[in-house]
């Protein structure tokens, strides 16, 4: 089961990764502005559109991924306490003195 989710949410965050650098550049913060009107038969609007709603499937389903990974792999272990553990590995107290007597 682990491995399927995996599969699934590492070809997700491909399509992530493919779907983010298709847009378009609006900002123009590299000075490349991404743009002009050039022949296609979708309009600048619409493919915005089309794949800002992509972006935003691809991301619910890359969190919801994440999260099932994360529940399947902490699923069927014991939970531990820190401080059971140094309660457990602390040494026994010494019945005698500390510091040895003279006679």
């Amino acid at each position: 089961m682990q491995t399927l989710v995996l599969t699934i949410h590492i070809l997700i965050a491909l399509g992530l990764v493919g779907a983010v650098l298709l847009q378009r550049s609006e900002g123009g913060g590299l000075g490349i502005g991404g743009g002009g009107s050039g022949g296609g038969f979708m309009t600048a609007r619409g493919t915005a559109n089309l794949m800002t709603r992509v972006t935003t499937v691809l991301a619910a389903g890359f969190f919801t991924t994440s999260i099932i990974l994360a529940i399947l792999a902490g699923a069927g272990k014991e939970s531990v306490s820190i401080v059971d553990d140094v309660i457990n590995n602390t040494p026994a107290p010494v019945s005698g003195p500390a510091v040895p007597t003279d006679k």
